[in-house]
């Protein structure tokens, strides 16, 4: 597929020093940079999230039973000081 883009000029300069460094076309190094952006499944830095083993202790699919959990741990909190 043929399209025209307009890149802005920190991305072509990006562009520019990767073909330097592995001599690819153009169209090559686009391809194999937007590949490789889009598989990218998390973002730098973050970690998955443990997966813990037992029960959850709180359903948040129920937002009206979440907040009312809330609510009495903020009262039992209030009433211990």
């Amino acid at each position: 597929m043929r399209t025209t883009v307009t890149l802005d000029d920190d991305v072509a300069a990006l562009i520019e020093s990767e073909r330097a460094r592995t001599g690819e076309s153009f169209r090559t190094a686009i391809n194999r940079l937007l590949r490789r952006s889009t598989r990218q499944a998390s973002p730098v830095g973050s970690a998955p999230l443990p997966v813990l083993p037992g029960r959850p202790l709180l359903d948040v699919s129920d937002v009206s039973a979440l907040l009312a959990t809330l609510d009495d741990e903020r009262r039992a909190q209030r009433d211990l000081t």
